[in-house]
């Protein structure tokens, strides 16, 4: 399918951009074959191929979840830039 330079035109004011002369042909020759291309795809018989939307099968990777035991407050919180007897302390940031 062989796209005109009117066509290159009205998608490049579609997508508001400005093209010289030499890209309009430029990008004439690219589309069209790219929907060349497309076409070949469209002689392909896939009536017998099972629709899908990844490639590979994806399976989701679940870990048991377990309760273990955490770090101890006092070291956890000698880390920080500024801390409480029992909290982070951040800086206030609503008036």
């Amino acid at each position: 399918m062989k796209i005109s330079k009117e066509e290159v035109k009205h998608i490049a004011m579609l997508s508001r951009l400005e093209l010289e002369e030499k890209e309009i042909e430029l990008y004439q020759d690219q589309l069209s074959r790219i929907l060349e291309y497309v076409e070949k795809l469209n002689e392909i018989d896939t009536k017998a191929i099972e629709p899908t939307s990844h490639v590979i099968e994806l399976n989701n990777v679940f870990r048991e979840d377990v309760v273990k035991e955490s770090l101890p407050r006092e070291e956890v919180l000698k880390n920080a830039p500024q801390a409480t007897d029992k909290f982070f302390k951040v800086p206030k940031i609503i008036e």
